[in-house]
């Protein structure tokens, strides 16, 4: 299959590292104009050449903003006014007891993890249905179907984005605007390998590290190791082509099986 995205503009958000950078790169090797998001300056522009590197185009800019804030949001806005493709990446998680995580927590997650997503949205959807093509795709988690105890706070915003996407695939319908969520499953991230190791220790190959980990703590997946953010690019760049025009209002999994469910 020939995913070809060239005269398509696309923005990823929080794309400076991991799977949004990932994202990034997928979309930039077919063709898209791609558009990386980020806090600061410096790592923008560090992360264009790494895209513009890996991808092997030069057709790759940064937007700097802070999209948990409207001021940040607006300058993003500013530095890419109309995007054809919008992949919501954005998040932060993080462990914390229930019973301590407090009302200003709960709100941070919240604006980071979902209202910087509806506000893009809420910007570039009207364009797109006006063209009469465009894809909005939000980047959730399984923890938006398998609440972790420790996490409740990340997996209600992951949760909130599910739903998030099938309200405005409606908003969208028959447009030719398609808006899905993406259901991403325990990833080979910065900081995981450092998270596998306190567990299991650093005598082993990581190979067989990351294997022990999934088979101790991580008995639900069904690969049995780490995704890697690559193969959740490979799922995003589908949903991002013509291919995908009859998916809509869908949350799709990228997990390995760790949802021990037919559908999410």
């Amino acid at each position: 299959m020939q995913i070809d995205l060239s005269d398509r503009t696309a923005l990823v958000t929080g794309s400076t590292q991991g799977i949004g950078h990932a994202i990034a790169v997928g979309l930039a090797r077919a063709g898209a104009s791609v558009v990386v998001n980020g806090r600061g300056a410096e790592r923008v522009a560090e992360a264009v050449r790494s895209v513009q590197d890996e991808s092997g185009s030069d057709d790759v800019t940064g937007a700097v903003g802070d999209l948990a804030t409207e001021e940040g949001a607006k300058a993003v806005l500013a530095s890419a006014p109309d995007v054809d493709i919008l992949v919501n990446n954005l998040g932060i998680f993080g462990s914390a007891p229930p019973l301590e995580i407090d009302d200003a927590e709960w709100r941070r997650y919240f604006e980071v993890n979902v209202l910087s997503a509806v506000r893009l949205i809420r910007a570039y959807l009207p364009g797109m249905k006006e063209r009469g093509w465009g894809r909005v795709l939000n980047l959730a988690s399984d923890s938006a179907v398998v609440i972790p105890a420790e996490m409740i706070h990340y997996g209600m915003t992951k949760t909130s984005l599910l739903a998030v996407g099938r309200g405005f695939a409606k908003d969208a319908a028959g447009t030719g605007v398609t808006v899905n969520s993406v259901i991403a499953g325990p990833t080979h991230t910065g900081g995981v390998e450092g998270f596998v190791r306190e567990l299991v220790g650093d005598e082993l190959p990581w190979d067989e590290a990351q294997r022990e980990f999934m088979v101790k703590y991580r008995p639900q997946s069904l690969i049995q190791r780490l995704i890697e953010p690559e193969e959740i690019a490979h799922m995003v760049v589908y949903l991002a082509s013509p291919y995908a025009s009859a998916t809509t209002g869908g949350a799709l999994r990228v997990d390995g099986g760790y949802v021990d469910s037919i559908l999410p």
